[in-house]
């Protein structure tokens, strides 16, 4: 399986993406906002940063790069796609995923080991973890509060589409805790914490068994490949 993620002019997290995606066992390729070629990927990975500095809103200038609109066609033809962080607020931009992210409750970046429930197991990026999981993932954002009208976050919550939620505390001021959601049909996930820096032991958040031995964030991108293995 080929995974493409997306540099962007002031992308940061893009080699920790790939390095994930090839950790799980299938093979990153690294695409340009730029260009208006996916190069034959299997699924797509936006990834966490300061896309062109977060000028007019995070997220706002890339969600209109070259490559966005073959992003948003892929998206709309089935292919899982995975928004980390500023990526989640590309996605929210091009209105691959409702609502939107803003600055910080607190006016603060934050940094910190959040811990999430998982409560929808039925996308491609989720379906490897089981109803209910309490899990670790690195948060690092300044504009990471999610917000939706009132209608718009009971139509997220009635229909399962709430794939993260907060637990302990709530970092950043999102709405009814939430941390990620997902598209109607499942392909497309958008999420604030950094999946791709809890891949490997050593390396990841500390857990009871050692520290830092946290490996969470592994499940989305195996997740992704069990998915594109079942169609």
């Amino acid at each position: 399986m080929r995974i493409g993620v997306i540099t962007f002019p002031g992308s940061l997290d893009e080699r920790d993406a790939q390095r994930a995606i090839r950790i799980a066992g299938a093979e990153p390729v690294a695409l340009w906002h730029g260009e208006h070629d996916l190069h034959g990927v299997d699924a797509l990975v936006l990834p966490g940063g300061f896309s062109y500095g977060d000028y007019l809103r995070a997220g706002a200038i890339a969600s209109v790069s070259p490559i966005m609109a073959e992003v948003i066609d892929a998206a709309n033809a089935g292919m899982p796609v995975l928004g980390i962080c500023n990526g989640f607020q590309m996605l929210t931009e091009a209105h691959l995923l409702p609502g939107g992210l803003i600055r910080n409750d607190h006016g603060l970046f934050i940094r910190r080991d959040q811990a999430l429930r998982v409560e929808n197991t039925d996308t491609a990026w989720s379906r490897g973890f089981e109803l209910n999981d309490e899990i670790v993932i690195p948060l690092k954002n300044g504009e990471g509060g999610f917000i939706a009208s009132e209608d718009e976050l009971d139509r997220l919550e009635g229909e399962g589409r709430v794939v993260f939620r907060y637990l302990g505390v709530n970092p950043n001021g999102s709405l009814r805790d939430i941390a990620g959601i997902t598209n109607e049909r499942g392909n497309v996930v958008g999420l604030m914490p950094h999946p791709e820096h809890a891949v490997e032991p050593g390396f990841g958040p500390d857990t009871s068994r050692a520290m830092r031995s946290g490996t969470d964030g592994l499940t989305l991108f195996t997740s992704a490949i069990q998915a594109l293995q079942a169609v």
